[in-house]
């Protein structure tokens, strides 16, 4: 009782604790780790063949395991401690958060009462999620180990240098080129940092790694629909966590950004179902779970600065635009298993752009303007596509290289023979069905 209340006094009299607020980010925080485990795993695992659904789902949890912990060592200090060349934070100044103090200055939510662990914890579960997505790009081919190495290279050179660009106090943020040349670019939870990133991430994985044995001639369809529903509704309500706790308080603009990103997922749902039966004459219950991802996506950068109204907008865009996009893969001959640029890149430069004509005066950051249906100019347009192809090309150059560098050293992927009979048993020793007619693992 006695190291209570010391804690107790320590949190009041030293440090403006606001109770409300850390409780909302801290459950904000667990909703966006519920998106990589289970919501992620049980989506991608639904989409991929019976004999890759553990791997696939491994790929998840393990990108779980090396973020979480290089976030500790240096991930926190590199995204948001003193800022170096306006690239990344000093990665010693908070090296295993050894010396985090409940006010500390890295805390960007000190100021809504909320302390400095609670915001390192709420930080640390977008970098989780934005490297556990590009996984999807990948699905059926690729090595246990070698994606570990991938996560936490991409994790170090790409996620926590580019989380401080822009939340960090780096070259993307208020003081930055491109607010110095057009106006300050917005993301309010992770259209550049996480959807953008991931997305061409994925791309040029796809692109190093080649494509799966018989893609475009042998059918690989999603081995469990229920899964794919589910882990899309798990996103859905996780994402609540991932935009509104992005307000970081438990306030008016959180309030807004969870009516946002609840109507601009349902108008790209419902853009997904009306393209495919448009198209293909009947709308899927797939389409519908991938257009509920690409609504989530197209709204996490704009969630807080735009009208319901523009996010019923962003939403139906988003949904149209995605679905359409998925098809590119055949007719360019990427083989993006799970459809991550399809979603994510795509869905990622929709929502940020879109932001340039939808954001209205209320909430924004300093120096940024309201968006060109709201009475503003060019600039905030101008703002947001910088930092989107700036976005595109850091992260693909760099994945590019870590992604060569694994290919002609240790190799991404599995053997043929291991591909074709299935990459769980090959890389796991086990599987996650098995038939009752034949005894044999099902394939």
């Amino acid at each position: 009782m006695v190291c209570n209340e010391v804690l107790l006094a320590v949190s009041t009299e030293d440090f403006p604790l606001d109770t409300g607020n850390t409780a909302w980010i801290l459950a904000s925080a667990t909703l966006v780790l519920l998106m990589t485990v289970p919501a992620l795993a049980f989506f991608y695992g639904g989409l991929v063949r019976t004999k890759s659904v553990l791997n696939m789902m491994m790929l998840s949890f393990g990108t779980a395991g090396v973020v979480g912990v290089l976030w500790v060592l240096w991930g926190y200090s590199m995204s948001f401690g003193s800022d170096i060349l306006g690239l990344f934070g000093d990665p010693t100044e908070r090296f295993g958060l050894t010396n985090l103090a409940i006010d500390d200055p890295t805390n960007v939510l000190a100021g809504s009462g909320v302390p400095a662990w609670v915001w390192v914890g709420f930080q640390a579960t977008f970098a989780v999620i934005t490297v556990a997505l590009i996984s999807g790009a990948l699905a059926d081919r690729v090595r246990f180990g070698p994606w570990l190495l991938f996560t936490g290279l991409f994790a170090t050179l790409v996620y926590f240098p580019l989380c401080h660009m822009v939340w960090g106090g780096g070259m993307l943020a208020g003081d930055g080129w491109v607010a110095q040349t057009f106006a300050t670019p917005l993301d309010f939870a992770g259209g550049t940092v996480v959807h953008i990133n991931a997305g061409i991430a994925g791309l040029v994985l796809a692109l190093v790694i080649g494509p799966r044995h018989g893609f475009g001639k042998t059918p690989m369809r999603p081995h469990n629909v229920p899964f794919v529903m589910l882990g899309a509704a798990l996103l859905w309500i996780g994402w609540f966590g991932f935009n509104a706790g992005s307000a970081g308080a438990a306030n008016d603009q959180a309030g807004l950004a969870w009516v946002n990103t609840f109507v601009a997922t349902a108008a790209a749902s419902m853009g997904w179902a009306a393209t495919e039966r448009i198209k293909d004459g009947k709308p899927t219950s797939v389409g519908v779970a991938s257009g509920v991802v690409a609504g989530l996506v197209a709204i996490t950068p704009g969630a807080g600065f735009v009208s319901p109204l523009g996010s019923i907008a962003i939403g139906l865009i988003a949904g149209v635009a995605c679905a359409l996009a998925v098809g590119l893969k055949y007719k360019l001959g990427y083989d993006d298993s799970l459809d991550v640029v399809g979603v994510h890149l795509v869905g990622g430069l929709v929502g940020t752009v879109l932001i340039g004509f939808f954001a209205t005066e209320s909430n924004l950051w300093d120096g940024a303007q309201a968006g060109l249906f709201y009475g503003g100019g060019f600039a905030q347009l101008f703002a947001q596509i910088a930092a989107a192809v700036f976005a595109v090309l850091y992260s693909g150059a760099i994945t590019l290289i870590l992604g060569l560098l694994i290919k002609v050293t240790i190799g991404w992927r599995v053997g043929e023979a291991d591909e074709v009979s299935g990459i769980d048993l090959a890389e796991h020793g086990e599987t996650a069905y098995e038939t009752i007619t034949s005894g044999r693992f099902n394939s």
